[in-house]
């Protein structure tokens, strides 16, 4: 057999002193130049990556070498696998 139990009423779910500020017409502006609106406690948002310029859903693989990691770790991998051919040239 289920009782009910009466469950006490809360003047106000959430305190009304402590939360920040909603803004939900936040304009993001991405690096590539894309910008877009959404909800944020912040008014404004900069990112460096956005759904335009990600690898992910554009397709395409963009290789970020920096002091020239990327083709030192080529060479390594060539060398091991005992392959004379040259990287293909990075964008």
């Amino acid at each position: 057999m289920l009782v009910s139990v009466p469950i006490p009423a809360f003047p106000s779910a959430m305190k009304t002193e402590i939360h920040p500020q909603y803004h939900t017409d936040a304009s993001v502006t991405c690096l590539c130049g894309n910008t877009f609106t959404t909800g944020s406690t912040l008014a404004e948002l900069k990112t460096e990556v956005c759904s335009v310029c990600h690898p992910f859903f554009t397709g395409t693989q963009r290789i970020i070498d920096t002091g020239g990691q990327v083709e030192r770790f080529r060479r390594r991998a060539a060398a091991k696998t005992g392959s004379a051919t040259t990287p293909p040239p990075t964008a």
